[in-house]
């Protein structure tokens, strides 16, 4: 059986990525924050062809009816080409994670010991739909001294060809190792498959999409991955809630882009909140084209507003990623950290309260990646939190958690400094 040719390119790849990381750790700071802004740059620069490739993809999607959460996703214009450039800019400006003192201790014995920061390596990233991911990735991971493998999707092959091209003629320009970032050549399944086996070039995966692109790259990896599966979020509205932040915040986390995964799904509310929250809120979700499924509690208060629907069971836990929102009437506090915890992801979930004591509560107890107070579910984000972009969002708790900026790609080495003890 002959090999493809994708496999034998995909390993001339690695092993050229494996040579160039060896260049990339070593850089210093202000050489990789140059070869950013020269990216920064290029992107603006070239815009226009950004943009053609990704109306060829958008052609492609429609034609295959990709749903509107996936279309939102790929789409890309002048104002998103421009925040990518501007991730890029914010990015150079933060300080270098490598080489970063995290401890030093000096032992009895006169041994003295630091724990430093160090890159991890070689990262292959699996991604679906959103082009944004390609730079955010490369830049990210270039900042942390690791060279990039990048697995888009199909539905954004052509979009992403194009931004990687304009990445690697910035390399170029600086006279840096092209192949430290990498997008793979082939859109065929099954070299994922084939690259969630080298365990011996790739150090770790980090899988970027819906929950069946994660669970099979979980299933397939020899490599360590880092995950999230999904992002079912949670805003609870206290019974001492002001009701205009409530209202902000709740149309905020649900309706200004509801295809990703920091999005409300669920929105629970006290039962003494209800009566008065409850149809001022519903009618404004319904204006904005959302529907919403409440449970019986929910329905008393809402079955005025036009096209709500009674929720059943499946519809707590689920993750929509669309304009649908199920909505829950609690007696309190507690019912609603129990509701999250049996039916949320560990994502990011919110409360809105003016009680200190509540909030408070609320931030002890509930154990996701992120939790808010007074605040929308969607600032659980990289570039918001002032990582400059992120590489995903992990809902581990190993090694990272939550959004994953430079810190998160990077591991640690001890360096012991003696002189001349031995062991006995």
């Amino acid at each position: 059986m002959m090999t493809p040719v994708w496999q034998e390119e995909i390993l001339e790849d690695l092993s050229a990525a494996k040579h160039a990381w060896n260049e990339v750790r070593k850089l210093p700071a202000a050489r990789k924050n140059k070869f950013l802004k020269t990216a920064a740059h290029e992107l603006e620069k070239n815009q226009a062809a950004i943009l053609t490739a990704n109306r060829q993809d958008l052609e492609a999607a429609r034609k295959e009816n990709l749903n509107s959460a996936m279309l939102d996703r790929l789409t890309l214009n002048s104002a998103r080409i421009q925040a990518m450039a501007g991730g890029v800019r914010v990015v150079a400006g933060l300080a270098d994670p490598v080489g970063r003192l995290q401890e030093t201790w000096k032992r009895p014995n006169g041994l003295k010991i630091s724990k430093v920061s160090v890159p991890i390596g070689v990262i292959l990233i699996i991604y679906e739909s959103r082009p944004n991911v390609t730079v955010e990735c490369a830049a990210l991971c270039f900042k942390s001294g690791n060279a990039a493998i990048l697995r888009g999707g199909r539905e954004s092959f052509h979009t992403n060809q194009a931004l990687m091209q304009v990445l690697k003629q910035a390399l170029k320009k600086e006279k840096l190792p092209e192949a430290a970032m990498t997008l793979v050549s082939t859109t065929d399944r099954e070299a994922v498959d084939f690259l969630l086996k080298r365990d011996g070039d790739i150090h770790l995966v980090i899988p970027r999409g819906g929950e069946t692109l994660i669970r099979k790259v979980v299933e397939l990896s020899r490599i360590p991955v880092i995950k999230h599966y999904q992002g079912i979020c949670h805003v609870y509205v206290d019974r001492k809630a002001n009701f205009k932040k409530a209202e902000a915040i709740v149309f905020n986390a649900k309706v200004q882009r509801p295809g990703v995964c920091n999005a409300m799904e669920t929105l629970l509310v006290h039962e003494k909140a209800a009566a008065k929250f409850l149809p001022v809120i519903g009618r404004k979700l319904q204006e904005a084209g959302c529907e919403i499924r409440a449970d019986k509690s929910a329905w008393r208060h809402l079955k005025s507003v036009p096209g709500v629907r009674r929720a059943v069971p499946e519809d707590f836990g689920h993750e929509f990623l669309e304009k649908i929102l199920a909505v829950k009437v609690v007696p309190g506090l507690q019912a609603a950290m129990d509701h999250i915890q049996t039916y949320g992801s560990a994502h990011t979930d919110a409360i809105v309260t003016e009680d200190k004591r509540a909030a408070q509560t609320f931030k002890d107890e509930v154990d996701s990646s992120s939790v808010m107070v007074n605040a929308s579910t969607r600032f659980a984000d990289g570039f918001e939190y002032g990582f400059g972009a992120e590489i995903g969002i992990s809902t581990d708790k190993i090694h990272a958690r939550g959004p994953m900026g430079l810190e998160g790609l990077t591991s640690y080495k001890y360096i012991v400094e003696g002189k001349g003890q031995i062991r006995v």
